[in-house]
């Protein structure tokens, strides 16, 4: 089992309990488990009109998760991907609707029409005052009659929400819903289906393809693309919306439809405020998960056209854990370095040799950016090669500002340039030999003497020594055999390099931390990364 669940039969229930029992005395919930499943507002006096929604579990926080004051009354919540009952849904409607009446928000699924529908007509049956709206967001096929609802309805829940507090009837706010459903567009893309309880997972989505247009229950989207990054994503799912988008301020949903980071998810953010509806997008929901399929790894994107008053509804406080706020989007305001962390660069100077060997040890590293991130996959978090790379990348973008025809000041400008550009310990130990190899050099070393002076500080600050399975393992042999020829140093850095597969234990390092078993027999990468510098050199 790769879910944290106790059984499929209580999940729903069990989610409910967790769901209340967090909430700090603000939510509470119907009898008639399990058949019967509707979180309420605990503070709910039927004085104002009523929302209530539901559908599937499986959306969560959607359904319970924006029940609260300001937003909904109550939710009722089927099994996963399943409407609820008719009998569930009145008895939610029932519990919470007095005499300003009670709006039901749906999604535009049959199952949750027809029982919705239904158990709105039963409780008209009893007197009360029911009227319902159908929330169809959906603009992945724009000719289909049927839409479907995907997180533009969180809109609906809001606006109504806000209106309802404010003591609005039950007109006013079935055509205020009205309305925002009009306004709202909504579409999703994600990378892999999700994973169904007790059910197998359809991997129908190949490597290197997206699913754009799909919706919230694992159903397929309407076309596969292809895979190209998070800014290619972005491009596809606006070109979708800005095609039935008004040239009108809006406002923009960012949902995580589940499996993605929160760091995905903020580039996915920067890139849809850069894209070409950026400029219409004045205020930002998200991005967060709000309504999810499980642990789809995608996203959805939700516009609404702004009309006259609906800032003030959408940033109008509530007391829920869903929503995530309603933030306006403002120019970033960048503020100055402190006085001394400003770089001082010696001038630059022109220098072909230089250039053209440094620019051939940064291509060594580039090109085993994939090879040295799968050893470190085995022995640390499987980042070297790409730490590496990227360093070397902008190294090779710095090499008109470096002082290529002086090697003291160069050691301490690539030094300076690591220290900026390559990130976790590598990028400061490796910035301390090089600055320390300045200064060495700057009393008259030699290029190996200086360098090894660099080592030696390296060395000193970090703690690393010969047989802890580090670089150092690789780059001190390497130099201490360099006076009898580059053939000599790469043979000393392989033969360091291959040593550091014989050692269970790290005693410097992220790998320090992994278990002896999974270390031997696997390369340290950054003496990989050495022993490949200088087997290239030597050639």
């Amino acid at each position: 089992m790769k879910q944290f669940i106790n059984a499929k039969e209580t999940m729903v229930t069990d989610a409910i309990d967790g769901t209340i029992a967090s909430s700090g005395g603000l939510l509470t919930r119907l009898d008639g488990y399990p058949h019967i499943r509707v979180v309420v507002r605990a503070d709910w006096d039927k004085s104002k009109v009523a929302l209530v929604t539901g559908g599937g579990s499986g959306h969560e926080p959607a359904h319970a998760g924006f029940v609260g004051r300001g937003m909904l009354t109550a939710a009722v919540c089927g099994d996963v991907f399943a409407s609820p009952s008719v009998d569930a849904v009145l008895a939610g409607i029932l519990a919470v609707t007095g005499p300003a009446g009670c709006l039901l928000i749906v999604k535009n699924y049959t199952g949750d029409r027809l029982n919705f529908g239904l158990a709105a007509e039963r409780a008209r049956s009893f007197g009360h005052n029911v009227s319902m709206v159908i929330v169809d967001d959906d603009v992945a096929l724009p000719d289909l009659p049927q839409a479907r609802g995907l997180a533009g309805t969180l809109f609906v829940h809001k606006i109504a929400g806000a209106l309802a507090e404010q003591g609005a009837n039950l007109e006013t706010c079935t055509l205020a819903a009205e309305r925002v459903i009009k306004s709202s567009r909504s579409i999703g893309m994600s990378l892999d289906t999700c994973t169904v309880p007790g059910s197998l997972k359809e991997d129908r989505i190949p490597d290197g393809m997206a699913e754009l247009g799909l919706g919230i229950h694992g159903e397929a989207g309407v076309e596969q693309v292809a895979a190209g990054g998070a800014h290619d994503a972005m491009v596809k799912v606006v070109e979708k919306l800005a095609a039935t988008m008004p040239a009108t301020p809006h406002v923009a949903l960012l949902n995580n439809l589940g499996g993605c980071t929160v760091l995905e998810m903020a580039i996915l953010a920067n890139d849809l405020l850069k894209s070409q509806i950026g400029s219409q997008v004045q205020y930002m929901v998200g991005p967060d998960a709000m309504m999810t399929a499980l642990d789809m790894h995608g996203f959805s994107v939700s516009v609404m056209e702004l009309a006259k008053g609906d800032v003030e509804l959408l940033t109008q406080p509530v007391a829920v854990a869903g929503w995530p706020g309603c933030k306006p989007v403002t120019a970033p305001k960048v503020l100055q370095l402190p006085d001394g962390l400003s770089p001082i660069r010696a001038p630059a100077s022109s220098h072909a040799a230089t250039q053209a060997f440094l620019t051939d040890c940064c291509n060594v590293l580039i090109a085993a950016e994939a090879d040295l991130n799968a050893l470190d996959a085995k022995s640390g978090d499987g980042d070297t090669g790409s730490t590496l790379a990227t360093a070397a990348r902008a190294l090779i973008g710095a090499m008109d500002r470096l002082p290529l025809a002086d090697h003291t000041q160069l050691y301490r400008a690539i030094g300076l340039e690591l220290s900026q550009t390559m990130g976790g310990s590598s990028g400061v130990l490796l910035a301390i030999l090089f600055a320390a190899a300045g200064d060495a050099s700057s009393s008259g070393l030699p290029m190996r003497d200086a360098l090894q002076a660099g080592l030696d500080r390296m060395r000193q600050i970090g703690g690393a020594n010969l047989g802890d399975r580090t670089m150092v393992d690789a780059l001190l042999p390497a130099l201490e055999a360099l006076p009898f020829g580059l053939d000599a140093a790469a043979r000393a850095a392989r033969e360091g390099a291959n040593f550091t597969a014989t050692l269970n234990r790290a005693k410097a390092g992220r790998a320090t931390y992994i278990n002896p078993e999974q270390l031997l027999g696997h390369v340290d990468p950054g003496a990989e990364a050495v022993a490949r510098l200088f087997e290239h050199l030597a050639q």
